[in-house]
């Protein structure tokens, strides 16, 4: 079975079309939240995950964007975009986001935002927080994102290793377990510009980095065309 995991789209349909076209068919399409925020194109990007029937969880900003988190800890221009985000989004969008769950457990892969120890909030950058996340996990795998920064934390006997992947690289699902962050479509900030995102092979037991182009341009002038702050805009130039 062939799978693509996106996470943190940020209302950003070109970028979610390239990576579609980059990965190619696959058998699933599953996402890890923050399908919403940043970006100009809601209601578009929901539209096209229904379409492919992509399964997912929710991420802090789709709370927020629900009322189910409070926008003041957002920082001005995220609390900008999702009071936007929030006026902008048509019944049915509200609908499929209010239906995602914190956490999704699918075969032997758990699904959160977050962590799990915080499936909604919690950053994994550190050994010490993706320790958290191993003692509590009762799967081989968890996929998350919230960091918009690909990465892989695996736990061999009692040391935990960061892995930085890249585009092309790829990662044994052996038996240590493992975490495994795509990196975001929408807004990558690990100083590359591409959409990033993740393929699971379940047959070959492998997992699949990949980076995909997008018009960067045309979705800074959608972003400034909405009225939605500047510098939302101006970082996917540099993928900050």
């Amino acid at each position: 079975m062939r799978i693509a995991v996106l996470s943190d789209i940020h209302s950003n349909l070109p970028a979610l079309e390239a990576m579609l076209a980059a990965i190619g068919e696959v058998d699933a399409v599953w996402h890890l939240g923050d399908v919403v925020g940043y970006g100009p194109h809601p209601d578009e990007v929901v539209d096209r995950l229904r379409e492919m029937g992509a399964v997912g969880v929710r991420g802090n900003h789709d709370a927020a964007v629900l009322g189910g988190l409070e926008v003041e800890w957002f920082n001005p221009e995220a609390r900008r975009a999702i009071e936007w985000t929030e006026r902008r989004i048509g019944p049915s969008t509200r609908a499929w986001l209010e239906a995602l769950p914190d956490q999704l457990v699918l075969d032997e892969m758990t699904l959160v935002h977050g962590s799990a120890r915080s499936p909604i909030e919690e950053y994994v950058t550190s050994g010490t927080s993706a320790r958290a996340s191993f003692e509590l996990l009762a799967t081989p795998y968890l996929l998350h994102g919230h960091t918009h920064v690909p990465v892989a934390w695996r736990e061999d006997g009692d040391r935990i290793e960061a892995l930085g992947p890249s585009h092309g690289s790829e990662l044994p699902l052996d038996e240590r377990r493992l975490l495994l962050n795509p990196g975001s479509v929408g807004q990558p900030r690990d100083g590359d510009p591409r959409a990033s995102a993740l393929v699971l092979d379940t047959e070959a037991r492998l997992a699949l980095w990949l980076r995909a182009r997008y018009p960067v341009a045309s979705v800074q002038a959608a972003i400034r065309s909405a009225g939605l702050p500047r510098p939302l805009a101006d970082r996917l130039a540099w993928g900050q």
